[in-house]
């Protein structure tokens, strides 16, 4: 590796913080097909895709739509080897959290354990006709809309059935949950994001907190880093747990 010299010190950091914290965005999910969506749709199409009224006139091609763009990804690509890397930290003790932008569960499918998803999940969804919540990403993976148990109404995402902006309650507590992780960590791993809503967290990281960012390209972490790896992260972490 070009940067070699950089990944044994990040090994050495990792293997001496005590309380380290990855953050990670679409870089670490995009080979496994997630985003497409955004790269099909213009913005007002989108918009009106995600919305309970089209779920609730054309469940099966909103279901279409989410398994070209995130399930496909979750149930049958992925995960990936960044997402296994990080199970793999956790259970050697050196991850003690995940703030992510990504909503397609894949780091709960890895198997970690403390996860948290600022922008909501498949993990998290209600009906479009009875708004009953269900917490379970795997009614995802039968090959069709999932539907409520209560009254058969079709299920979308909760933070699609209300924008994160707008979702007040909820979207906070998942910020003060990524706050409370990065007041504690020694050592943060950026890993593929490029920082979305990162502002509404990182003022409560640890003043003392160790930044170190894997990412081939540049992003607005680079001035705050302590230390910018720029080789794929997979190929970094692979390195690191050998």
């Amino acid at each position: 590796m070009k940067m070699e010299n950089e990944i044994n010190q990040l090994k050495a950091d990792i293997v001496s913080s005590q309380n380290t914290v990855a953050m990670t965005g679409a870089g670490i999910s995009y080979l496994y097909g997630v985003g497409r969506l955004k790269q099909q749709m213009h913005r007002g199409e989108l918009m009106r895709v995600l919305s309970p009224k089209y779920v609730r006139s054309h469940p099966e091609a909103f279901y279409a739509h989410m398994d070209s763009a995130f399930l496909d990804a979750t149930f049958r690509r992925g995960p990936g080897p960044v997402h296994k890397a990080l199970v793999e930290l956790e259970k050697r003790g050196k991850l003690q959290g995940i703030v992510t932008n990504n909503m397609d569960c894949l780091h709960t499918v890895a198997g970690s354990n403390n996860v948290v998803e600022i922008q909501g999940s498949f993990g998290d969804n209600i009906c479009v006709d009875c708004e009953r919540r269900y917490h379970d990403y795997t009614v995802w993976n039968h090959g069709t809309i999932p539907r409520c148990p209560n009254c058969n109404g079709p299920l979308m995402p909760a933070n699609f059935y209300r924008r994160p902006d707008a979702n007040g309650g909820e979207f906070r507590t998942r910020l003060e949950r990524a706050g409370d992780m990065l007041s504690e960590a020694e050592l943060v791993l950026i890993i593929g994001t490029t920082g979305f809503l990162s502002e509404e967290y990182m003022n409560r990281m640890n003043p003392m907190a160790k930044i170190v960012q894997l990412n081939p390209s540049e992003t607005k972490f680079d001035r705050m880093a302590n230390l910018n790896i720029r080789e794929d992260a997979a190929d970094v972490l692979e390195f690191i747990l050998q």
